[in-house]
Formats: structure tokens, sequence, C-alpha cells
């Protein structure tokens, strides 16, 4: 590339880097000795092969910057879900995992914002009392008990997925936090360094091979995949709260790990109102998450750690106990 074709390249990188309101970096020195891109290496100057930064090296930066630059879908998953976004068409080269697969975007649209109207209404009020209420260590006692409880779904899913080491693991964290955390209401496996992990039957069908499904949100439990609604069938039976034959017991517990769970994305309230639009906000950022969560048990990386959740897991929705 010779200097007539590099300069017009520096400077549209620099109109689109101001229009995206990121912060420019400043350009690297360009070396005065240029050789055309016909020009044999042998008719290089000596000063311009020595030379500590490459006629090329502008034009190679913009390339870099280009092709590393952020999807939609990742800076959504970043502001939900805080951190970067991990990028999946640099481990996987599935760059079409990346995309939003929403055929029935009217529809979806029109459930999210009846799931926005009854999440104004009683689920955030519900939360915010919550919060104001119940201690911050009382309110941690109740995410682990309840984060302890999704154990048996977790264990199983590892080994339908064919990774025995990460089950083992999860039980044995599951034994330790159900004694010595007495019943799951602390944490001490946390604090010897037994890493937590969550897993579902649906990320389990995408690792058999279903790893591309369309979009649904559901009515008050928000964001799925069709490949999830046909998983949750598979999570049901393993649910502990579920196996609870008094309705106002297993109900009531239900009930107060929803407003546990609701309370905790109450620190993206303000992102997610501030959205231009909060569906594809809300949906891009969940199908990223989803994706990478896929994409990273296929590869069986087990150094990681969850502690949010995505979605609202089966053993929280408070359905008839179908089997009685």
């Amino acid at each position: 590339m010779n200097a007539l074709r590099t300069l017009p390249l520096l400077a549209l990188v620099a109109v689109l880097a101001a229009c995206a309101g990121k912060p420019m970096r400043a350009p690297a020195p360009v070396s005065t000795v240029v050789a055309p891109a016909s020009a044999p290496a042998s008719a290089i100057p000596a000063a311009a092969a020595n030379a500590e930064v490459p006629a090329v090296a502008p034009a190679a930066a913009a390339d870099a910057d280009t092709a590393t630059a952020p999807t939609g879908a990742e800076e959504d998953f970043a502001a939900l879900y805080g951190g970067p976004a991990p990028t999946l068409a640099a481990t996987s080269g599935e760059e079409d995992t990346l995309a939003a697969y929403d055929p029935w975007e009217p529809l979806n649209r029109r459930i999210h914002r009846f799931n926005n109207a009854i999440d104004r209404a009683v689920a955030r009020p519900l939360a915010t009392a919550y919060t104001k209420v119940v201690p911050a260590v009382a309110r941690t006692g109740v995410s682990n008990f309840f984060s302890n409880l999704r154990a048996p779904v977790t264990i199983t899913n590892q080994l339908l997925q064919g990774r025995p080491d990460d089950a083992w693991d999860s039980l044995g964290r599951f034994l330790m936090n159900s004694t010595l955390g007495l019943g799951g209401l602390f944490d001490p496996a946390s604090k010897a360094m037994v890493p937590r992990r969550k897993e579902d039957f649906g990320q389990t069908l995408g690792v058999w091979g279903w790893t591309r499904s369309r979009y649904v949100e559901l009515p008050f439990f928000g964001p799925r995949t069709v490949r999830d609604v046909f998983g949750l069938a598979g999570d049901m039976p393993l649910s502990p709260i579920r196996t609870i034959e008094q309705d106002r017991l297993r109900i009531g517990l239900q009930g107060l790990q929803l407003v546990d769970m609701r309370a905790q994305l109450l620190a993206v309230d303000d992102i997610r109102d501030s959205a231009v639009d909060e569906y594809a906000l809300t949906r891009d950022a969940w199908l990223q998450r989803r994706s990478y969560q896929i994409e990273r048990d296929r590869r069986g990386e087990r150094n990681h750690d969850q502690d949010d959740m995505d979605t609202i897991p089966v053993d929280a929705m408070p359905m008839p106990n179908w089997g009685d």
C-alpha cells in the first residue's frame, strides 16, 4: 500500500472512531521510506528495513483496530453484565453465532412490552422494597441458598456433557456448602477456591450440536431460545424445590427466589431504561452470553466461576406440580 492510499484509510478510521464516540489513539510515526507494493524485498533500502516502525504500520494498526472493534451484541453484553464481552468469532470461528436469530421479533417485542409492564408494576417495586428491608448479609444468604439448590441440575448436565471433573467439583461444592455452610446459607466452598458453575439442559443441547436457535421471549420469564424452552423439560425433574409437595411452601420459595433474582438486576435498570432500543439491548446481550456459555462448554474450559444469573431457572418458575 502506497502513501496516497494509506492516508485516506487513516482519515476514514478517524471519522468512524469519532462518530462512535471512542477515544482516538495517536497514529504511529510513518517511515519516510515507502516501498511500492510491487517492489521486491531486495529493493527496500537497509535503513527502511531496519526501522522500528515499518512503512505499512499505520495501515496495519488501522486494520487491527477494525478487526477487533466490538460488535453491537458485545457492547450490549458489557453494558448488562459488566466487563469485556467474549468474542466468539475469535474462539470458535463461527461469526453467525453473534448475529441475533429473531424471526419472531414482532411477537417477541409485544411480549417484551408486556413483561416490562409487569416488571415496573410488580417485580421492580418488590425488589426495591426487599433491598431496603432485608439486610445485605441476609440477602447474600438467600442468594447462596438458592444457588446451592441448583447443584443437582448443574451436576447432571455436566455429566451429560462428558465433563466428570467439573461434576466432581460441583458435587464437592454442594456437599461442603450444604454441611459446613448450614444448608447453603454460607459459601465456604468459594473460600476453599472451588469454582461456582451453572449448567442447564439448554446448554447441554447446545454442546450436543444445537448451537443456533431462534430467540423467543416468554411471558413473565423473559429471554430464551427454542432450544432452551425444550431444555426446561430436561431440568424440571432435577429441581429440588419442585419436589416439595406442599404448594404453599413451594410457591413461597419460588416467589422469594424470583424477588432475590430481580433484586440482583436493579443495578442495570438505569442502563436498560436509558437504552434507545431496550428490547434489542436485552436480546443481543442475552444471546451473546448464551452463545459464549455453550462455546465455552464445547471447548471444555474449566477455569470459570459464575456468580450471575442470566435467565430465570426452572426451579424458580411457580408452576403447578404436574406430577401430582
